[in-house]
């Protein structure tokens, strides 16, 4: 999904900085590409980039959790369980929508139960102008099927079809909806 809404936004015109964990994914010609490979990595490199940025498309899914301690040298077998603590990550989409300013941010909920309601609580708690709801069925799929619901809780689209098509209509409601009127905004005309 990622590299598909990276060919829509090129598509129109946008300026692309793409921050990547270690997916098996071919990015498009004319967008920047930074690779990471933890969550603390996505998390740096996009604050990095982000003052420089119109908006954020958080599609990305990085990892939740992370073990406590990571051993230097190999852990060799006891006979004993092994016990692994794991403590949470920081939400890469959450911090950066509390630091948007006047930028925009998009987030993205995989979710297998309640869709729109989950989509709706991460949507207001990362400080989000749009919120993508998508089940686990897109998962390693061409295709996808996604609600792009508003902060008031409005479904504005409900978009299905091959990946390209659904990141076509996922740019196309973040143009109208957010840099458009952002870009009225800044001129001072009303949005």
């Amino acid at each position: 999904m990622g590299a598909a809404l990276v060919a829509a936004a090129l598509d129109r015109g946008h300026e692309v900085v793409v921050v990547s964990g270690p997916v098996e994914v071919d990015y498009p010609a004319g967008c920047k590409v930074i690779r990471v490979t933890s969550t603390e990595q996505m998390l740096a490199a996009t604050e990095e980039q982000f003052h420089q940025c119109e908006g954020l498309i958080g599609a990305a899914a990085p990892c939740d959790y992370r073990p406590r301690r990571v051993a230097e040298d190999k852990i060799s077998k006891t006979g004993e369980p092994l016990r692994l603590e794991l403590v949470e990550t920081e939400d890469v989409v959450a911090m950066l929508g509390q630091k948007k300013g006047t930028r925009w941010v998009v987030g993205f909920a995989l979710e297998t139960e309640d869709h729109r309601l989950r989509a709706l609580a991460k949507l207001e708690r990362k400080c989000c102008d749009l919120m993508v709801s998508n089940g686990v069925e897109a998962m390693n799929s061409l295709d996808n099927q996604v609600e792009v619901l508003a902060p008031d809780g409005v479904v504005l689209a409900a978009i299905q079809g091959t990946k390209q098509e659904v990141a076509r209509g996922v740019m196309a409601i973040i143009q109208n909806q957010l840099v458009d009127d952002n870009r009225l905004r800044r001129r001072g005309q009303p949005g």
